[in-house]
C-alpha cells in the first residue's frame, strides 16, 4: 500500500478548485514512479521524500508550483523542466506557473524525473552548495590614515578577524556628515588604541 499522509489530502481538499486536478495528478505520478514514497508536510507544503527530500509542489490563489530538489542534476532532454522554469517567471519551484493540467510536463517526463530522482538519491549524491565569493573589504582612505598615526591602532586593526575589521569600516562608511565621520574616526582609534573592537560595549569582557 502506498505511503499516505492525511494533511495532503487536506491540503489538496481545500485547495482552490483550479489547483486540485494539478495536484492530484502530480501526487498520483510520483506515486506510480516510486511506490516507495513517503509523504510529509514541510515549511507547509506537501513533500514527497525517498531516501532524503525528492520532490513538493504548493497551491496559491492563481497558481501551482512544484520542485524537484535536485532539478539542476536532472536530465532534462526536451526542456521540460527549464521551458516551464523560465516562462514562470519570479514563481517559485521549477516547473513555472501551474494553472491547468495542460501546464504540466508530459506524465512520461514527470516519471522520469522521478525515477532519475530516486536513482541520485539512492546513490547518495547531493546539491553542491554554492558558496557566495566573499567581497573584498575596501577600507576608507580616512581610517587607513587615522590608524597609520597611531601605532598600538594600527596593530590592532591588522590582528582583527574580517568580521572585526568591516565592523569599523561600515562604521566609518555610513557616516552622514563630515563632522560625525571625524568624531567616529577619533573614537575608533581611540579604542583599537585600547584593543578594543568596534562594538566592545557589548562585550562581557569589556564590562
Amino acid at each position: 500500500m502506498p505511503s499516505k499522509d492525511k494533511r495532503i489530502d487536506t491540503y489538496i481538499t481545500k485547495a482552490l478548485p483550479f489547483a486540485q486536478p494539478v495536484l492530484k495528478k502530480l501526487r498520483e505520478l510520483v506515486h506510480k514512479a516510486c511506490p516507495e514514497v513517503t509523504e510529509t508536510i514541510k515549511w507547509g507544503m506537501p513533500s514527497f521524500e525517498y531516501k532524503g527530500p525528492m520532490f513538493g509542489f504548493a497551491a496559491f490563489k492563481q497558481h501551482c508550483v512544484a520542485m524537484f530538489w535536485k532539478s539542476n542534476l536532472l536530465n532534462d532532454p526536451n526542456g521540460d523542466l527549464k521551458e516551464r522554469a523560465n516562462k514562470g517567471g519570479e514563481a517559485m519551484g521549477n516547473m513555472g506557473r501551474m494553472t491547468s493540467l495542460k501546464d504540466l510536463p508530459p506524465d512520461k517526463a514527470i516519471i522520469d524525473f522521478v525515477k532519475q530522482h530516486m536513482k541520485l538519491n539512492n546513490e547518495g549524491i547531493k546539491i553542491e552548495k554554492k558558496t557566495k565569493p566573499k567581497k573584498e573589504l575596501l577600507v576608507p582612505e580616512e581610517l587607513t590614515e587615522a590608524i597609520s598615526k597611531n601605532k598600538k591602532a594600527k596593530e590592532t586593526f591588522e590582528n582583527f578577524s574580517p568580521s572585526n575589521k568591516r565592523e569599523y569600516v561600515d562604521w566609518i562608511s555610513e557616516a552622514k556628515t563630515p563632522a560625525t565621520k571625524n568624531k567616529r574616526l577619533e573614537e575608533a582609534v581611540q579604542w583599537m588604541s585600547e584593543g578594543k573592537p568596534r562594538l566592545w560595549k557589548y562585550l562581557k569582557e569589556y564590562k
